[in-house]
């Protein structure tokens, strides 16, 4: 046992029992059920007489600063269910004024004030009962027995909740290690509600915090707000004392709003040592710097203005540090009234020291002008200033001003500075934009960012350059805008003369020799300087050129004179200039080189400038062969038919070609007499001594040049190559001894390339010229090793599908044009097909207008009757419908997964896609045993015929399936109407049309790939076109063996579509493919590109 401990009883329940301290003597029946609660006491008796409690025993510690009066109490009890709880119990008392508290702590669950801690006490005390027997009355077993069960089944009743307070004092400590005292502050203590309705200090205190809420004895939302506040403490304590009392400073700055809610919530505070009242403020206070003038100077006094006083000195107790508190003291020891409030802005510990000073600080009268233009609107960027008996002026304090120095090397070059600058005249300080200068702190940073947040373009940095464009940008649009901005100076230091010119762009080309050293350029290439100037000053063409690629609006010269790039002029020259570098890599940044054969560039050379006389020449067949003026106009000799003045107009084109050695193509729309055009051309160049022309021509048609140079050109000895060597005996140069005009086939010229490339030939003439569409293959490369001055391809399509096609005659008819085929797929295929490029387009079509006519027969042909074109829908019949969609749903998905490796599969690809276009046509083309379902574009076409027939009317079917076109001609014998049959297979196919004109055949029935060229059916006032194909070329082609020269009547074009098939999807892709076309040779419609994976995967779309 301890030092005071006296053992004087021991209970039968073996309890062992201390001499009774005198505070217990104030622990009465009824401090008991106060403390305890009546229910609670009355299980406590039942413990104690029961031997509950094992062991009691008091700790006297009065090294702990307790009075002599107080207790403490530790006890074991034994619980209802066997397991012991360790009790404390405090007894506080206090004779003089006869009262007392109990506070009991316990293990067991309800932790405070329970039976456990009242038994322990009830047996120090003596009052251990005695078995039946409760404060001297006897109770019966059965009662005894009942209550004891009832206290471990009935919960123990909750009491009132405990009221809790702040308890504000204040103190004058005194340093542990000196006798120096400090600061006087004011510290807070946590109290709660005593017996008697008072405030008492004893059991809580702050490090109870934590653990007040599990007691169940104080208000939840009162709990967790001085459990926020206690968080605020700082972790070193260095006496008990600040544990108990801590000052306002140590719980930080957030204790102010948690003071105010605090209040808000019931906590009130109350009053401790030193303080007759106090006074909490929610608004902060601020800080003031007061000047007044006295005959020593100027005295300046910091201070809190509050209650229309300025306090300071003693009175003002700053809270933390640097302070964001103060406490305001009114009246006299030892008790002061407080007004306690946070500061508006943190005040640092020199702040602090001026504002508790006694006395205030003296600014001598000589720096009476540097405090007021220094010194007093530094101290007013961060407080308040005033002069309480206005002897001083205050002075505002300076805003930042932003000063943007703009120094001109040139038009196109600038150097930017952005610098701050606060005061005027002497007293002005300033520092670059970006800089960490706080000028002795008279730089406001919120006024810096307010300037800055109103600038057209915040500057990224304090110093930068400006060059090019830029900084034509700055002067015109950017200065301006910053200008006008408040609080924002521009000072410009030998500012150019910046003027936009209007005036007309004269743009000269001249041609140049190499200079020593340089490459020469390529043979018949030429070199031209091209000079720009502008209102007499020079423009350079880098210059130009880098701002056009750039987007820039302007081109910027070092005058300041400046020019819009829209200019139609520049666009041109960028134009030209482009078009220039896809043909040779010979070019320098001020010129460019022009070859001799790209006429087309030569007339665009001279629409935009003047070019001198050395090129003189060149320009003028440029403009000739381009807009067809100005060239000779020699008559046809040996001509006997009339040429209509467009074909007039043609044939001095064509002579104008081949007199300079330049080939062409003849692209004019189908029917309007290309044959004829070319015919007169023979006819005069023979006449001027040329050698023999050669024809290449499709088998179909060798014999109607044969018969058109009988019928237009009677004197012109006409040979036709049918047959190989082996067979007609007579070799190529024989057969061209003599002749006028050879005429053979693509298919002879092939298997005897060389023996044709052996003859020296006048002119090349490829009829039907888009045999050769392929640069890669056999035909290609016959046609190209022959030798000829002039060739001229022939065709009413020059491409189909791709502008690679086109490419292929250029190559073969102007071979200088675009040399390589890589890169006029990368400048012109790639761009135009794929990305819709319009200058690419822009600049192909100018290069290639001069070698290259087409005139379509709504221009020139204005007597030709007109041509009326309609689709007819027809919806498959049940059965048919069945038997397509059963197939097509697999076609589907065979097709699709063949588009992984579409250039490896397209073999494979198109043949199922051909079998769709079949069963969409008659399922029996596929299955003979599906001849029962029928087809209604069969059934449609023999009403339609019979129709026709009766009013007089002839018509051309076409398919592209001749195993179809076998069973229209069975079926329309057996209906009565007369028909012709043409296919690929026909021999002697002259004595065929023959027969169809002579005849009355209703119908001429002909496969769309043998029927499509080299045919003149204007017996033929319709047109039925089965079965639609995705090359419009072909098609037209077709349609225009009726729709042609020779016509009277108008043309009726059908086509017939199986509605909701692929034949719907086949005419949306001939449509894409026709605008691209239109695009590039008539200069109208829209991009498009060649059939490709992505056109296959569009023919399944759901759309």
């Amino acid at each position: 046992m301890g030092p005071v401990e006296s053992l004087r009883a021991m209970s039968p329940a073996g309890v062992r029992m201390t001499g009774m301290p005198d505070p217990l003597t104030l622990v009465t029946d009824e401090l008991l059920v106060e403390d305890f609660g009546a229910e609670t006491v009355r299980r406590a008796r039942a413990y104690a007489a029961e031997g509950a409690v094992r062991q009691v025993r008091v700790v006297d510690r009065p090294d702990l600063g307790r009075k002599a009066d107080d207790l403490i109490l530790k006890g074991l009890v034994v619980g209802s269910r066997g397991q012991g709880y360790h009790v404390t119990v405090e007894v506080y008392a206090d004779h003089d004024d006869g009262w007392a508290e109990i506070v009991s702590e316990c293990s067991c669950p309800v932790g405070f004030q329970c039976k456990h801690g009242a038994a322990a006490l009830l047996v120090l005390c003596g009052d251990s009962g005695t078995p039946g027997t409760v404060a001297g009355r006897e109770v019966p077993l059965w009662e005894r027995e009942l209550a004891t069960a009832l206290d471990d089944l009935e919960p123990p009743t909750p009491a009132a909740p405990k009221r809790l307070a702040l308890q504000a004092s204040l103190h004058l400590p005194t340093s542990r290690w000196s006798s120096v005292p400090t600061q006087p502050s004011v510290r807070l203590r946590l109290v709660q509600q005593g017996a008697k309705d008072n405030w008492i200090k004893t059991g809580i205190k702050w490090s109870d915090t934590p653990v007040l809420a599990a007691t169940g004895r104080h208000d939840p939302a009162q709990v967790e707000l001085l459990t926020r506040l206690h968080a605020g403490l700082g972790a070193a304590r260095f006496y008990s004392s600040s544990v108990e009392e801590p000052g306002l400073d140590e719980f930080g700055p957030r204790l102010w709003p948690l003071l105010i809610e605090a209040e808000q919530l019931g906590i009130p505070l109350v009053l401790g040592t030193g303080l007759a009242g106090i006074t909490v403020l929610d608004a902060p206070l601020a800080v003031t710097a007061d000047a007044v003038a006295s005959a020593a100077g100027t005295r300046l006094r910091l201070g809190i203005q509050y209650d229309e006083e300025l306090w300071s000195g003693a009175r003002v107790l700053t809270v933390g540090l640097p302070a964001h508190g103060v406490a305001l003291l009114r009246g006299d020891p030892p008790r002061f009234a407080a007004v306690v409030a946070p500061l508006s802005r943190p005040l640092p510990a020199s702040s602090v020291k001026l504002l508790r000073a006694d006395e205030p600080l003296v600014i001598p009268t000589e720096a009476t002008t540097r405090l007021a233009d220094g010194w007093l609107p530094r101290l007013a960027r961060s407080l308040e200033v005033t002069s309480s008996d206005g002897s001083v002026t205050i002075p505002e304090p300076p805003r930042p001003r932003l000063i943007l120095t703009v120094t001109w090397d040139s038009a196109t070059a600038a150097e930017l500075r952005w610098e701050w600058s606060y005061g005027k005249d002497w007293a002005a300080r300033s520092c670059l934009l970006d800089s960490a200068d706080r000028l002795d702190g008279l730089r406001d940073s919120a006024g810096e960012r307010e300037v800055l947040s109103r600038l057209p373009t915040r500057p990224a940095i304090a110093v930068e350059k400006i060059t090019g464009p830029d900084a034509l940008e700055l002067a015109i649009h950017t200065l301006p805008a910053i200008k006008a901005v408040d609080d924002v100076e521009v000072v410009e230091l030998e500012r150019p003369d910046f003027r936009e010119s209007f005036g007309t762009i004269g743009i000269s080309f001249d041609a140049v020799e190499p200079e020593p050293g340089d490459e020469p350029p390529p043979v018949d290439w030429l070199d031209l300087m091209v000079t720009i100037r502008v209102e007499g000053e020079q423009v350079p063409l880098p210059a130009v050129l880098e701002a056009l690629t750039l987007g820039h609006d302007h081109v910027v010269l070092p005058s300041g004179l400046y020019i819009g790039t829209g200019r139609p002029e520049f666009a041109a020259l960028d134009d030209l200039v482009r078009a220039a570098a896809e043909l040779t890599d010979h070019q320098r940044d001020d010129r460019v080189s022009v070859g001799a054969h790209d006429l087309g560039l030569w007339a665009q050379l001279a629409e935009l400038g003047v070019v001198d006389a050395q090129a003189a020449d060149w320009v003028a067949k440029a403009r000739a062969l381009r807009d067809l003026s100005d060239l000779p106009t020699p008559e046809p000799t040996g001509i006997t038919s009339a040429l209509r003045s467009y074909q007039r107009q043609g044939f001095h084109w064509l002579a104008f070609l081949w007199q300079h050695g330049l080939g062409g193509i003849l692209a004019d729309d189908m029917g309007l007499g290309k044959t004829l055009q070319v015919l007169a051309l023979v006819a005069h160049a023979r006449a001027a001594g040329s050698a023999p022309f050669l024809v290449v021509a499709p088998s179909s048609v060798v014999s109607a040049w044969q018969s058109e140079g009988a019928r237009h050109a009677p004197g012109l000895n006409v040979r036709v190559i049918t047959a190989s060597r082996s067979r007609r005996g007579a070799g190529i140069a024989d057969v061209a001894e003599g002749a006028d005009l050879v005429v053979t086939t693509y298919t002879l010229l092939r298997l005897e390339e060389e023996q044709y490339a052996e003859v020296e030939w006048g002119g090349v003439v490829l009829d039907e010229a888009q045999h050769v569409k392929n640069h890669q293959g056999r035909t290609y490369r016959a046609v190209r090793q022959l030798e000829a001055p002039f060739k001229l391809a022939v065709t009413g399509t020059p491409f189909e599908n791709r502008l690679m096609e086109l490419w292929a005659l250029l190559s073969i008819t102007t071979p200088g044009l675009y040399p390589w085929p890589q890169k006029f797929g990368q400048l012109v295929a790639g761009p135009v097909e794929k990305r819709g490029d319009e200058r690419a387009l822009r600049r192909f079509r100018q290069r290639i207008r001069p070698f290259l006519l087409r005139r379509t027969k709504e221009l020139v042909a204005g007597d030709l009757p007109p041509k009326q074109e309609q689709v007819l829908e027809l919806e498959l019949a049940p059965k048919h419908r069945r038997v397509y969609d059963t197939h097509l749903q697999k076609e589907r998905q065979k097709i699709l997964g063949l588009l992984e490796d579409f250039d490896q599969n397209r073999v494979a690809i198109f043949s199922a896609l051909t079998r769709l276009r079949m069963l969409a046509l008659d399922a029996s083309l596929v299955d003979p045993e599906l001849i029962h379902v029928g087809s209604a574009k069969l059934e449609a076409l023999v009403d339609h015929l019979h129709e026709l027939h009766a009013e007089g009317h002839r018509a051309l079917v076409f398919s592209q399936f001749t195993s179809y076109l076998g069973r229209v001609r069975d079926r329309l014998e057996r209906e009565g109407i007369e028909t012709s049959y043409l296919d690929g297979r026909t021999r002697r196919r002259g004595e065929v049309i023959e027969q169809w004109r002579r005849s009355h055949a209703a119908a001429f029935l002909i496969s769309l790939k043998a029927g499509g060229v080299g045919l003149t059916l204007t017996e033929a006032d319709y047109v039925f076109v089965l079965d639609p194909w995705w090359n419009p070329a072909t098609e037209a082609q077709a349609v225009d063996r009726a729709h042609r020269i020779g016509q009277r009547r108008p043309v009726i074009v059908y086509r017939r579509v199986s509605a909701n098939t692929i034949e719907d999807k086949v005419m949306q892709l001939k449509a894409r493919k026709a605008d691209l076309f239109a695009q590039v040779v008539d200069g109208d419609g829209l991009m498009s590109a060649g059939i490709d994976a992505e056109d296959i995967r569009g023919l399944f779309s759901s759309d």
